[in-house]
């Protein structure tokens, strides 16, 4: 029996990305139709560790894919790009084996597309969730309040730097890792942040960041569905573009209240997958949508 031909490509070396490395990241994203999104590659870049191979023909990057290392043997995967003309070549898989060796013991998590998850369950990876990505339009509701305070003795107000330090502590409670690394840098990051609060302290969170003409609602932390409603209407009312955010599924009813307020559902959603571990740590009941799904 012939022996298989080898996968082209197969000795291109994988690299580290830098932060040298922006516009490279940034042009494979359009050519694949995703945002380019240069500042949230800037932020990936810093606080995780990204992977890359070179283009042999001198065209930037032929492939790519960050880690976010949370401590505590958890790790989030993401921004796993193939360009276009190096499709269904086996480099995807190359590369994911290379994350997943260099993790060791460490179980991973992803969001994965429709047409990603058959390679992620080929790579040992299960379906845990599922969450639906809705855009639109917010349009306030008697429901919503609008961004006013939602509940007999809680405020929602912009954060401030004296803020950082208990919604680090309410994030680490909820997600169920550190993620200091990767929040101290959400001031910087985000155009908006909100904090939610009652006379017991801090009781929820939410950022707003700039995506190809719309903003992103994440993280999204929050005790209940009426605290993430107030959130998200008063980071809407500070902006006047159109919002986006990818929810955890099995808030239902946030779902129906933002359905009710303009949004809609864009795409097919993704599937969370995890490697190693069936359980993904943390609250969800808590937590509501990821700052970006490829840092978990």
């Amino acid at each position: 029996m012939a022996s298989p031909l080898p996968h082209p490509h197969a000795d291109t070396p994988i690299r580290l990305l830098t932060r040298g490395d922006l516009v490279p990241c940034a042009n494979l994203c359009e050519d694949r139709g995703w945002p380019r999104d240069e500042p949230r590659w800037a932020l990936l870049l810093s606080a995780g560790t990204g992977y890359g191979i070179d283009d042999p023909e001198g065209k930037g990057l032929m492939a790519s894919c960050v880690m976010t290392s949370y401590g505590q043997g958890l790790a989030a995967i993401g921004m796993l790009l193939v360009a276009e003309r190096y499709a269904r070549q086996g480099i995807a898989r190359r590369l994911m084996h290379q994350v997943i060796e260099t993790a060791g013991e460490t179980s991973l998590s992803l969001y994965a597309t429709p047409a990603g998850r058959p390679l992620y369950e080929e790579l040992g990876f299960e379906a845990v969730g599922r969450a639906e990505r809705i855009s639109g339009r917010f349009r306030p509701t008697g429901a919503s309040g609008g961004g006013a305070p939602a509940a007999s003795g809680m405020t929602v107000r912009p954060a401030t730097a004296e803020d950082l330090r208990a919604m680090l502590r309410l994030d680490a409670e909820v997600f169920g890792a550190d993620r200091t690394h990767l929040l101290a840098r959400l001031p910087a990051f985000a155009d908006h942040l909100r904090v939610a609060e009652d006379e017991g302290g801090l009781v929820g969170y939410a950022a707003l960041w700039p995506s190809d003409g719309v903003h992103v609602v994440g993280p999204l932390i929050a005790r209940d569905t009426v605290t993430a409603m107030a959130l998200i209407g008063s980071l809407a009312q500070a902006t006047d573009r159109p919002l986006r955010a990818d929810i955890d599924a099995r808030h239902e009813a946030l779902l129906d209240r933002l359905k009710e307020c303009g949004l809609q559902p864009a795409g097919s959603g993704t599937t969370v997958m995890a490697y190693r571990s069936p359980d993904l740590p943390g609250d969800w009941t808590r937590r509501f949508a990821p700052l970006t799904v490829a840092t978990g």
